[in-house]
């Protein structure tokens, strides 16, 4: 079982690495991969809105959001990480993410989300993580994924990664949420093998409010 942990900040080794990296080391002694990958430091185009992923099956922007998507397309769950920017989340997350999720979905590809555990880390100097939080949570109910809850608000504090190593009870909750999504990963394959499949789909209806 392999669980890819997105880095969006700029900082490729940076506080928000530092939490993911709590996050990787305690997967992997519970028997999990772990695989970070960072979204880079170069400008990521926001979605067009051209519906050409439905044609080609992936993002019509050649860019790392391919990558990620190919790359999910094998992982059994997902961590998403982002830096507090003006109290949200990164905007080089959001348009990586949006266009991640959107294409995916467009070009019939949402099963690579679907029923995979996923939670989110924000990292900030002082505030705005709660915000960041609750906005990075809705990738995952937009996809019908399984948010893995750890004991207190998914979140580091620091401006450097040597104050984040110095936040215990946040890289603490790091742990708790690697081995609380470690055990849900177990149970899911137990589940799988013991003959119990995953839940029935109904086809999907679309409501437009004016018409």
């Amino acid at each position: 079982m392999k669980v890819l942990l997105f880095n969006g900040s700029p900082h490729k080794e940076g506080c928000t690495y530092t939490a993911l990296k709590e996050v990787a080391n305690t997967l992997k002694e519970e028997g999990i991969e772990a695989e970070i990958f960072h979204a880079g430091n170069e400008a990521i185009a926001s979605c067009r809105s051209c519906f050409a992923c439905s044609k080609t099956g992936k993002c019509v922007i050649n860019d790392k959001v391919n990558d990620f998507v190919n790359l999910m397309e094998e992982c059994d769950g997902l961590v998403i990480g982002s830096p507090v920017h003006y109290a949200s989340a990164s905007g080089a997350t959001v348009s990586f993410l949006d266009r991640a999720f959107f294409s995916a979905s467009m070009a019939g590809r949402g099963h690579i989300f679907k029923f995979k555990p996923g939670f989110a880390v924000a990292s900030a100097r002082r505030a705005g993580t709660t915000a960041t939080f609750d906005q990075l949570n809705k990738y995952f109910t937009i996809t019908q994924m399984p948010i893995v809850s750890g004991r207190y608000w998914n979140m580091v504090h620091g401006k450097t990664p040597e104050d984040v190593k110095q936040d215990k009870e946040g890289l603490q909750n790091m742990r708790f949420l690697a081995r609380n999504m470690a055990w849900i990963l177990k149970c899911k394959d137990i589940a799988l093998k013991s003959g119990l499949s995953l839940p029935n789909e109904e086809e999907v209806t679309y409501t437009n409010f004016i018409n």
